[in-house]
Protein backbone atom coordinates (compact mmCIF):
# COMPACT_ATOMS: atom_id res chain seq x y z
CA UNK A 1 0.00 0.00 0.00
CA UNK A 2 1.40 3.37 -1.07
CA UNK A 3 1.09 6.49 1.09
CA UNK A 4 1.04 9.68 -0.98
CA UNK A 5 0.99 13.29 0.22
CA UNK A 6 -0.24 16.18 -1.94
CA UNK A 7 1.10 19.61 -0.96
CA UNK A 8 -0.99 22.22 -2.75
CA UNK A 9 -2.77 25.35 -1.52
CA UNK A 10 -5.55 25.38 -4.14
CA UNK A 11 -8.43 23.10 -3.13
CA UNK A 12 -9.57 22.42 -6.70
CA UNK A 13 -6.08 21.24 -7.70
CA UNK A 14 -5.85 19.05 -4.57
CA UNK A 15 -9.18 17.41 -5.34
CA UNK A 16 -8.30 16.82 -9.00
CA UNK A 17 -4.86 15.44 -8.15
CA UNK A 18 -6.31 13.12 -5.52
CA UNK A 19 -8.88 11.81 -8.00
CA UNK A 20 -6.17 11.04 -10.59
CA UNK A 21 -4.04 9.26 -8.00
CA UNK A 22 -6.91 7.11 -6.77
CA UNK A 23 -7.78 6.09 -10.33
CA UNK A 24 -4.13 5.23 -10.98
CA UNK A 25 -3.38 3.48 -7.66
CA UNK A 26 -6.76 2.46 -6.16
CA UNK A 27 -5.34 1.13 -2.88
CA UNK A 28 -3.14 4.18 -2.22
CA UNK A 29 -3.73 6.21 0.92
CA UNK A 30 -3.74 9.83 -0.29
CA UNK A 31 -3.47 12.76 2.13
CA UNK A 32 -3.13 16.48 1.45
CA UNK A 33 -1.83 19.66 3.08
CA UNK A 34 -1.95 23.31 2.06
CA UNK A 35 1.30 24.82 3.39
CA UNK A 36 4.93 23.87 3.93
CA UNK A 37 4.83 23.63 7.74
CA UNK A 38 2.08 21.01 7.45
CA UNK A 39 4.31 18.95 5.15
CA UNK A 40 6.96 18.77 7.88
CA UNK A 41 4.33 17.92 10.50
CA UNK A 42 2.87 15.18 8.29
CA UNK A 43 6.17 13.44 7.48
CA UNK A 44 7.12 13.58 11.16
CA UNK A 45 4.26 11.22 12.04
CA UNK A 46 3.75 9.17 8.86
CA UNK A 47 6.04 7.61 6.25
CA UNK A 48 5.12 8.65 2.70
CA UNK A 49 6.28 6.96 -0.49
CA UNK A 50 5.60 10.04 -2.60
CA UNK A 51 5.18 13.78 -2.10
CA UNK A 52 3.57 15.76 -4.92
CA UNK A 53 4.82 19.26 -4.18
CA UNK A 54 3.72 22.59 -5.62
CA UNK A 55 6.72 24.92 -5.91
CA UNK A 56 4.62 27.89 -4.83
CA UNK A 57 3.37 26.28 -1.60
CA UNK A 58 2.92 28.90 1.18
CA UNK A 59 5.93 28.85 3.48
CA UNK A 60 8.13 27.23 0.85
CA UNK A 61 8.66 28.44 -2.73
CA UNK A 62 12.40 27.76 -2.85
CA UNK A 63 14.76 24.84 -3.39
CA UNK A 64 15.63 24.74 0.31
CA UNK A 65 12.30 23.05 1.03
CA UNK A 66 13.51 19.97 -0.87
CA UNK A 67 16.58 19.86 1.40
CA UNK A 68 14.43 20.19 4.54
CA UNK A 69 12.06 17.42 3.42
CA UNK A 70 15.01 15.15 2.61
CA UNK A 71 16.46 15.75 6.07
CA UNK A 72 13.19 14.55 7.63
CA UNK A 73 12.48 11.69 5.21
CA UNK A 74 15.52 10.71 3.11
CA UNK A 75 13.77 8.02 1.07
CA UNK A 76 10.61 9.95 0.13
CA UNK A 77 10.08 10.50 -3.60
CA UNK A 78 9.43 14.14 -4.48
CA UNK A 79 7.57 15.11 -7.66
CA UNK A 80 7.46 18.87 -8.23
CA UNK A 81 4.08 19.90 -9.67
CA UNK A 82 4.07 23.45 -10.92
CA UNK A 83 2.88 26.02 -13.42
CA UNK A 84 6.40 27.54 -13.45
CA UNK A 85 8.38 27.24 -16.71
CA UNK A 86 9.95 23.77 -16.83
CA UNK A 87 12.91 25.04 -18.86
CA UNK A 88 13.84 27.44 -16.07
CA UNK A 89 12.92 25.39 -13.00
CA UNK A 90 12.80 21.71 -13.95
CA UNK A 91 16.49 20.87 -13.97
CA UNK A 92 17.08 23.27 -11.09
CA UNK A 93 14.78 21.33 -8.74
CA UNK A 94 16.11 17.97 -9.89
CA UNK A 95 19.61 19.22 -9.07
CA UNK A 96 18.30 20.31 -5.66
CA UNK A 97 17.17 16.74 -4.93
CA UNK A 98 13.67 16.33 -6.37
CA UNK A 99 12.88 13.16 -8.31
CA UNK A 100 10.75 14.71 -11.01
CA UNK A 101 9.22 17.87 -12.40
CA UNK A 102 5.75 17.97 -13.94
CA UNK A 103 3.84 20.90 -15.39
CA UNK A 104 0.29 21.50 -14.17
CA UNK A 105 -0.64 21.85 -17.85
CA UNK A 106 0.37 18.23 -18.50
CA UNK A 107 -2.37 15.87 -19.78
CA UNK A 108 -3.73 13.09 -17.58
CA UNK A 109 -1.61 10.36 -19.17
CA UNK A 110 1.59 12.33 -18.59
CA UNK A 111 0.62 12.90 -14.96
CA UNK A 112 0.17 9.16 -14.49
CA UNK A 113 3.44 8.41 -16.28
CA UNK A 114 5.33 10.87 -14.07
CA UNK A 115 3.90 9.41 -10.85
CA UNK A 116 4.70 5.83 -11.84
CA UNK A 117 8.20 6.75 -13.03
CA UNK A 118 9.09 8.43 -9.75
CA UNK A 119 7.59 5.62 -7.65
CA UNK A 120 9.70 3.17 -9.68
CA UNK A 121 12.93 5.00 -8.80
CA UNK A 122 13.30 6.85 -12.10
CA UNK A 123 13.82 10.58 -12.53
CA UNK A 124 11.13 12.35 -14.50
CA UNK A 125 10.96 15.35 -16.82
CA UNK A 126 8.79 15.88 -19.89
CA UNK A 127 9.79 14.45 -23.27
CA UNK A 128 10.29 18.00 -24.57
CA UNK A 129 12.77 18.74 -21.77
CA UNK A 130 14.54 15.43 -22.29
CA UNK A 131 14.94 16.21 -26.00
CA UNK A 132 16.09 19.75 -25.29
CA UNK A 133 18.78 18.52 -22.90
CA UNK A 134 19.93 15.89 -25.43
CA UNK A 135 20.15 18.56 -28.12
CA UNK A 136 22.14 20.80 -25.81
CA UNK A 137 24.63 17.98 -25.20
CA UNK A 138 24.94 17.12 -28.88
CA UNK A 139 25.03 20.67 -30.27
CA UNK A 140 26.08 22.98 -27.42
CA UNK A 141 27.11 25.79 -29.79
CA UNK A 142 23.55 26.10 -31.09
CA UNK A 143 22.16 26.83 -27.62
CA UNK A 144 22.95 30.21 -26.13
CA UNK A 145 22.52 29.74 -22.36
CA UNK A 146 19.69 31.61 -20.73
CA UNK A 147 21.42 33.66 -18.00
CA UNK A 148 18.73 32.70 -15.48
CA UNK A 149 19.56 29.01 -16.04
CA UNK A 150 23.19 29.70 -15.07
CA UNK A 151 22.13 30.58 -11.51
CA UNK A 152 22.67 28.01 -8.76
CA UNK A 153 19.63 26.73 -6.82
CA UNK A 154 20.35 29.08 -3.91
CA UNK A 155 20.95 32.05 -6.24
CA UNK A 156 17.59 31.31 -7.87
CA UNK A 157 15.91 31.30 -4.45
CA UNK A 158 17.43 34.69 -3.65
CA UNK A 159 16.50 36.04 -7.09
CA UNK A 160 12.86 35.02 -6.66
CA UNK A 161 12.65 36.70 -3.25
CA UNK A 162 14.33 39.87 -4.57
CA UNK A 163 11.74 39.85 -7.37
CA UNK A 164 8.98 39.71 -4.73
CA UNK A 165 10.37 42.86 -3.12
CA UNK A 166 12.03 41.36 -0.03
CA UNK A 167 15.09 43.11 1.36
CA UNK A 168 18.40 41.43 2.13
CA UNK A 169 17.63 41.01 5.84
CA UNK A 170 14.22 39.39 5.18
CA UNK A 171 15.75 37.02 2.63
CA UNK A 172 18.46 36.02 5.11
CA UNK A 173 15.78 35.27 7.70
CA UNK A 174 13.55 33.33 5.28
CA UNK A 175 16.38 31.18 3.89
CA UNK A 176 18.24 30.90 7.21
CA UNK A 177 21.40 32.47 5.74
CA UNK A 178 23.90 35.03 6.98
CA UNK A 179 23.26 38.60 5.82
CA UNK A 180 26.70 38.70 4.18
CA UNK A 181 25.93 35.47 2.32
CA UNK A 182 22.73 36.91 0.87
CA UNK A 183 24.64 40.03 -0.18
CA UNK A 184 27.18 37.83 -1.95
CA UNK A 185 24.43 35.92 -3.75
CA UNK A 186 22.76 39.18 -4.74
CA UNK A 187 26.03 40.50 -6.21
CA UNK A 188 26.54 37.25 -8.17
CA UNK A 189 22.97 37.38 -9.51
CA UNK A 190 23.40 40.97 -10.69
CA UNK A 191 26.72 40.07 -12.33
CA UNK A 192 25.42 36.94 -14.08
CA UNK A 193 22.26 38.65 -15.35
CA UNK A 194 24.04 41.90 -16.24
CA UNK A 195 21.82 44.16 -14.14
CA UNK A 196 22.51 46.94 -11.66
CA UNK A 197 19.31 47.16 -9.59
CA UNK A 198 16.04 45.38 -8.77
CA UNK A 199 14.07 47.17 -11.50
CA UNK A 200 16.53 45.94 -14.13
CA UNK A 201 16.45 42.47 -12.54
CA UNK A 202 12.66 42.20 -12.85
CA UNK A 203 12.82 43.45 -16.45
CA UNK A 204 15.50 40.89 -17.32
CA UNK A 205 13.52 38.04 -15.78
CA UNK A 206 10.41 39.00 -17.74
Amino acid sequence: MKHILIAEDHAVVRIGTKHLLQSLIPDAVVSDVDDFDKIIQAIDVQYYDLLILDINIPGGNNTKMVELIRAKSPSIKILMFSSYDEQLYGLLYLQAGADGYLSKDAPEEEFKSAVLSVLNNRKYMSQDMQQLNINRLINPKEFMPDPVVTLSPRETDVMNLLKEGLGTAKIAEKLNLQLSTVSTYKARIFEKLGVKNIVELITKIK
